[in-house]
């Protein structure tokens, strides 16, 4: 259900779908500079299938391939052949919310404009050397995402300062499932509970709306916030993977 829900979401927010074997293709002109918005997204490619070739004819317009691939077996047979073309992998684990669902962190929605100046000088300090452009795509391109899922809510909260310091969005269809991403802290606001606040108040909202709907997020395999989120109630159910080129 959740590899539904993100196949879904990528078409859905994406300002061009190609159809590949195997898979599909999202591309968006308007935020070149994002690998979610131009990428390959693939199950299992049928055999014979050259998945290097295939993301050249697709994303050779762009300074980026990314191949996203969502069967597992598939993943590791593909990659050896993506190494030696050139691509790094990365390991995704897909992490369910079991419970119990807190009562609400005293986080709440914001609108882009009121969040862009915190984003912008967090994509600064994680992308020192990036250009004005780029920066600004990334900021920008939460607004292709409001076409994804039916409920689409970034939200955020303050630090003690008043500035935001913590972030994340909120997605859910019209059968209740729900994915938590791109949750993050700026780097001067960090261990202050503030992403636990916006975590909180992400699965009180999908709860509330679906109490028996699936609740899940997706995290980096080989970095510490998967055991962030053990502690919060998610528990592993499956892997996914990336394969990207610069």
């Amino acid at each position: 259900m959740a590899l539904e829900f993100r196949r879904a979401f990528a078409r859905r927010q994406a300002a061009e779908v190609v159809e590949v074997p195997g898979g599909f293709a999202v591309l968006s002109e308007e935020f070149g500079y994002s690998h979610e918005h131009n990428q390959l997204v693939l199950d299992a490619p049928p055999s014979g299938v050259d998945v290097a070739g295939l993301a050249e004819d697709v994303l050779g317009h762009l300074e980026h391939r990314r191949i996203s691939v969502f069967d597992d077996a598939s993943a590791l047979a593909l990659a050896p052949g993506l190494a030696a073309a050139g691509y790094r992998h990365e390991t995704e684990v897909v992490m369910v919310h079991r419970g119990p669902v807190p009562p609400g962190g005293g986080a709440g929605p914001v609108a882009l404009d009121e969040l862009a100046p915190a984003l912008e000088r967090q994509w600064r300090c994680w992308l020192p050397w990036a250009a004005d452009e780029s920066i600004a795509q990334l900021v920008g391109r939460r607004t292709a995402r409001a076409a994804g899922a039916e409920r689409v809510l970034t939200l955020a909260a303050r630090d003690t300062d008043g500035e935001f310091g913590s972030w994340a969005d909120l997605y859910q269809d019209a059968a209740g499932t729900a994915q938590i991403e791109d949750l993050a802290t700026a780097e001067h606001h960090q261990r202050r509970g503030l992403a636990d606040a916006v975590l909180a108040t992400a699965l009180r909202l999908a709860a509330d709306r679906a109490p028996d709907g699936l609740r899940f997020l997706v995290a980096d395999a080989e970095d510490w916030p998967q055991q962030w989120y053990a502690r919060r109630g998610f528990g592993p159910v499956g892997r996914t993977h990336g394969f990207v080129r610069m």
